[in-house]
């Protein structure tokens, strides 16, 4: 008696990529770049906050010029100040309050 064993091998693990996928992948570039300029717009805006304001919320004049100098014109700038008033927050928290 002879039995057949048939198998049938399914290689799901190489799914290929929607067209949906393949544009949202090709167009991810783009809109990085169309970020990164929309930030580096709006940081141009904050000089025109005066110091106090700046100090609201964490900058001040010097973190606006190193963040443009920190980054090249692809990059975010916005990632810079971001950090830069993350550790100003965290030296505050440990500093003794002035009365």
């Amino acid at each position: 008696m002879h039995t057949t064993d048939r198998t049938i091998e399914l290689d799901c693990s190489k799914l290929t990529p929607t067209l949906f996928q393949r544009l949202v992948a090709g167009l991810a570039p783009l809109v990085s770049l169309f970020r990164g300029f929309r930030n580096r717009m709006e940081i141009n805006g904050l000089h025109d906050l005066n110091d106090s304001q700046l100090r609201d919320i964490g900058l001040t004049r010097a973190d606006l010029t190193s963040a443009f100098l920190a980054s090249t014109f692809f990059e975010d700038p916005s990632e810079h100040l971001t950090r830069s008033a993350r550790s100003r927050w965290r030296l505050q928290l440990f500093r003794p309050h002035e009365e």
